[in-house]
């Protein structure tokens, strides 16, 4: 039984290794065609070795990306507070409505719910944002408008404060005199680290790559975020390259751009930070995604 139980779990490990490298080999592919020449991609096609290794695209990328510092540092600032506000709304609203004795419960709930099936539209929301709080061309035009704060991410927590965080445990700091705000801050977010960073997680990815906030609300070059920037050289890239009636000088500038190797550096550069940091979170984000699972 003993031989069994260990084969069983090498075959469910090997099968879950076979998965893990497929979902990472197009990783690999996507750095390695970034670093190959343009001409060894057009004849040959992407290869995880490739027959010319070039650091082209890079060097395009650093020439004529000379906001890319800027905006790097703009994503990181619109992520980090995105996420950090984002997180305490959420969870100073899931919070009240998770516990059996808030009155109305069941309707501020059903209000989170409602947002996830019905919006009020694109235009609506663009004359608010710019006409009522006037926040074009601000900072706050990256970090409010649709990402700060999600009706799914407040039922995920709700559910679990509702199963995690037991009831006796805050009825007991109730009676030794504790208020609802110390219970919150002193008891309920410490046993809450797996879901905050899940959130966390999911809302540092939707900050980080966002650009449609900044193609709407923004036209203010100094506050582009890397997203925007890159999606603007790659806009760039395919008019020059798909321009037929540029000559001379402009015509043998185009041909040297490396458009191919060039796209898949943008995705390396959108995508580095992200592959960075999860292992990092990994622990705390898969035992607060199958939060209600084992009990």
């Amino acid at each position: 039984m003993e031989l069994l139980n260990k084969s069983y779990q090498w075959i469910i490990s090997s099968i879950m290794m076979a998965i893990s490298i497929t979902c990472f080999i197009p990783f690999v592919l996507l750095i390695m065609s970034s670093v190959t020449s343009e001409e060894s991609i057009i004849q040959h096609g992407y290869s995880f070795f490739p027959d010319t290794f070039s650091l082209k695209a890079y060097e395009y990328l650093w020439n004529h990306g000379t906001d890319l510092g800027r905006a790097y540092g703009i994503t990181v600032f619109v992520t980090v507070v995105g996420t950090a506000v984002s997180l305490a709304i959420t969870s100073m609203l899931a919070y009240p409505i998770s516990r059996s004795d808030m009155p109305l419960k069941n309707f501020w709930a059903f209000l989170v719910f409602f947002t996830l099936l019905f919006n009020g539209g694109f235009v609506p929301s663009y004359l608010i944002y710019t006409q009522i709080f006037h926040i074009k061309n601000t900072i706050l035009s990256l970090i409010v408008p649709g990402l700060l704060m999600s009706g799914f991410n407040v039922l995920l927590m709700r559910t679990f404060f509702k199963t995690s965080i037991p009831s006796a445990l805050i009825e007991a700091a109730s009676i030794d005199g504790a208020g609802e705000i110390k219970i919150f801050h002193r008891i309920v977010m410490p046993l809450s680290l797996p879901i905050l960073v899940t959130i966390g997680l999911f809302q540092t990815i939707a900050y980080w790559n966002d650009w449609f906030n900044g193609l709407t609300y923004m036209s203010n070059s100094r506050y582009f975020s890397i997203q925007m920037i890159l999606n603007k050289m790659m806009t760039d890239i395919e008019f020059l390259t798909n321009s037929s009636n540029l000559a001379g000088n402009a015509a043998k500038e185009i041909a040297q751009v490396p458009s191919t190797s060039v796209r898949m550096a943008i995705a390396v550069i959108g995508v580095l930070p992200i592959l960075i940091a999860y292992p990092f979170f990994q622990k705390y984000f898969i035992k607060g995604i199958t939060i209600g699972s084992v009990k």
